[in-house]
C-alpha cells in the first residue's frame, strides 16, 4: 500500500513524514528539491510476533506501508506535476496546518481541506469531461458513457467520486483513471505540542465527517524528533505528550480502517508473515497476493483463525480439534486468518 501525503507549502508536510517513518528529512519550503521523499514502514502487528516466536521462522516479515512526500505546489495551489504524481498513490494524506506560521498569521485547516478538495474536483472532472467528450462522439460505450456522466453530474455539484454510489462493476469501469476524488483520504491536523492531546476543532472534525474522511492529530516535530529514538525509549517521550501510542501506529490504525484492510497471515519455518488485503477479498484472489499461481491454479485454503492457532499451540492440534477449516474459491477471507494454499498450475 502506498500513501502519498500532500499539503500545501507551510504545512509540515515534510516534517510529518520525519514523524511517520522515522527519517531525518530537511524540511521548509525548498527542502524537497526535485527528488520525493520516500520510505517503507513496518505495521506493527504482535500477532506476527506471537507467530514468529512460535514457529522460529529463518525469516519474519511484517505489512508495510509505503510513505511518499509529494510535490506541494505553489502557495496558491497545487501545480499539474503534483496532481499527477497523486494520481500514483492508493491513498492521499493530506496534512492540514494548525499552526501559527512564521509570520504570525493563524491557521485556517478547514480552508486547506476545502481547497484542496475544490482542485481535485476539477482535475477530475477535466478528465471526465474529455472522456465524455470523445465516447459521445464515437458512440463506442455507452455504458461507460452513462457512468462518465452521472460522475460528472456529482463533480459538478462538487461531490468527490468516493461519494457517489458505484457498483463493483462500476468502479471497475473507471479503476484505470485514477481519479484523485475517489482515493481513500486520511487528515493530519499538525498542530502544536501542548495540543496533540486535545480534540481537534469541530469545524474541521466535521467537514471530515461529512466527507467520510478519516482523522488524526499529530505535532510533527516532536514526533519526528521522538521516531528517530530507539523504539525502547520512544514510550517515555510518547507518555509526555498525554498520549498511549507514536505517531506512526495511531497513523496505520488509522490509514487501516479508512482503507478497510485486513491482514491475512501465513507461517512455516522459512517465513511468518502478514499480507494486507482489502476486506471482502476472496480466497482466489488473496492467494494471488502471495503468487500469480496460486490464483490461477487454487484449488482450496486450508484456515485457522489466529486465537485459535495460539490457543491450541499447533496446527496439529487445531486440525484434531476441528479448528482447521478447508474453503473453497468463494471463502472470503478475514482479518486474522492462517492460511495454507493448494493449487495446481
Amino acid at each position: 500500500m502506498k500513501i502519498g501525503l500532500v499539503g500545501f507549502p507551510g504545512s509540515g508536510k515534510s516534517t510529518v513524514f520525519g514523524a511517520l517513518t522515522g527519517r531525518s528529512v530537511e524540511t521548509g519550503f525548498a527542502s524537497r528539491g526535485d527528488k520525493a521523499n520516500v520510505a517503507a514502514v513496518k505495521v506493527p502487528d504482535p500477532r506476527v510476533d506471537a507467530l514468529a516466536a512460535m514457529y522460529q521462522p529463518k525469516k519474519t516479515t511484517y505489512a508495510e506501508i509505503v510513505f511518499k512526500d509529494l510535490g506541494g505546489g505553489r502557495a496558491e495551489g497545487l501545480d499539474r506535476a503534483s496532481l499527477n504524481e497523486m494520481r500514483e498513490v492508493d491513498a492521499l494524506c493530506q496534512v492540514l496546518r494548525a499552526f501559527p506560521d512564521a509570520a504570525g498569521t493563524p491557521a485556517d485547516p478547514r480552508r486547506e481541506l476545502v481547497d484542496l478538495e475544490a482542485e481535485t474536483l476539477l482535475a477530475d472532472l477535466e478528465i471526465v469531461e474529455q472522456r465524455i467528450a470523445r465516447l459521445a462522439k464515437d458512440r463506442s460505450n455507452p455504458r461507460e458513457l452513462e457512468l462518465l456522466t452521472r460522475i460528472q453530474a456529482g463533480l459538478e455539484a462538487e461531490t468527490p467520486i468516493r461519494s457517489i454510489e458505484l457498483g463493483a462493476e462500476e468502479r471497475k469501469m473507471i479503476g484505470g483513471y485514477a481519479f484523485l476524488t475517489q482515493k481513500p483520504m486520511l487528515l493530519v491536523l499538525n498542530v502544536p505540542e501542548a495540543a496533540v492531546a486535545h480534540p481537534p476543532p469541530a469545524d474541521v472534525a466535521n467537514a471530515a465527517e461529512a466527507r467520510g474522511l478519516g482523522l488524526i492529530l499529530l505535532s510533527a516535530p516532536v514526533e519526528m524528533d521522538i521516531a528517530q529514538l530507539p523504539e525502547d525509549e520512544q514510550p517515555e517521550f510518547v507518555a509526555s505528550l498525554g498520549l498511549e501510542e507514536p505517531a506512526r501506529d495511531r497513523f496505520i490504525r488509522a490509514a487501516y480502517a479508512l482503507i478497510d484492510l485486513v491482514s491475512m497471515l501465513t507461517v512455516g519455518p522459512d517465513e511468518c508473515r502478514a499480507w494486507p488485503i482489502p476486506r471482502g477479498t476472496p480466497a482466489p484472489r488473496a492467494a494471488g497476493k502471495i503468487h500469480s499461481d496460486l490464483e490461477r491454479g487454487f484449488i482450496r485454503a486450508e484456515v485457522i483463525a489466529y486465537e485459535d492457532l495460539v490457543e491450541l499451540g499447533s496446527e496439529a492440534k487445531c486440525r484434531e480439534a476441528g479448528r482447521l477449516r478447508v474453503e473453497g474459491k468463494d471463502y472470503v477471507v478475514m482479518d486474522g486468518d492462517v492460511i495454507h494454499f493448494r493449487f495446481n498450475v
